[in-house]
């Protein structure tokens, strides 16, 4: 059962994945992807409401559509999460990602993605479906992680990971205390963002601001024991 829901989630992100692309030929989609054998689970998707075929042409139901938006999202935010956090290269980026995007549960779904600072677009730029975490971070709440950059004069945070992949640079930002785990407050932005570790202030160009991930902490809260 677990494997043919896993084949019938898999069709659902081929279709929409070959939509992106403007392909909407049932032959083109599954034959690309070396799906030809899955015709016949094709047509039972059709029967249960999944899918729409006419003429040749696959579409999604209102279901299916829903369904589809849920496995790319998981997909596209494991990916982040694999490339961002892990570094992963492309290869085993994209297999734990077809993994997780089968186990993934809404709950530990939206965590992910409010951990990442809700991303936009996958590491291939195409885009990831919001979830109702990114909508209420537009309009209620900041979101919980963001890059060392998006944050105020004033704010403070810890450091919850740090994307990059340049070893000399991380051997600098480690002998300064700028690590994982670090609380930061940052003191000012130009012309260098400067930002406090402990009792020690540090000058960081911006593109090594834009690879720190911190955390936020709420207003008014103090940051630790660095301080």
């Amino acid at each position: 059962m677990t494997h043919e829901r896993h084949r019938r989630e898999e069709i659902l992100e081929l279709v929409w994945t070959s939509r992106e692309k403007g392909v909407d030929r049932l032959e083109e989609v599954i034959g690309s992807a070396g799906f030809g054998e899955s015709r016949p689970l094709v047509e039972e998707m059709v029967e249960e409401g999944l899918l729409l075929l006419e003429g040749g042409v696959v579409r999604f139901t209102e279901e299916g559509e829903r369904r589809a938006r849920q496995v790319i999202r998981r997909h596209r935010l494991a990916e982040r999460l694999f490339a961002d956090v892990f570094g992963l290269a492309e290869a085993p980026m994209e297999s734990g990602a077809c993994e997780f995007e089968h186990i993934l549960s809404r709950e530990v779904t939206e965590s992910v993605c409010a951990f990442l600072g809700h991303p936009s677009r996958c590491p291939h730029n195409r885009p990831i479906p919001p979830g109702e975490c990114c909508l209420k971070r537009s309009t209620e709440v900041r979101p919980l992680v963001t890059t060392l950059r998006r944050l105020n004069p004033g704010d403070a945070g810890r450091i919850t990971y740090i994307a990059s992949r340049n070893g000399a640079e991380l051997d600098r930002l480690g002998s300064l205390g700028v690590v994982p785990g670090s609380t930061v407050r940052l003191r000012q932005r130009h012309p260098s963002f400067v930002v406090e570790v402990g009792e020690t202030l540090i000058a960081l160009d911006g593109e090594i601001a834009d690879e720190i991930y911190v955390r936020r902490f709420d207003d008014g809260t103090r940051a630790g024991s660095n301080y």
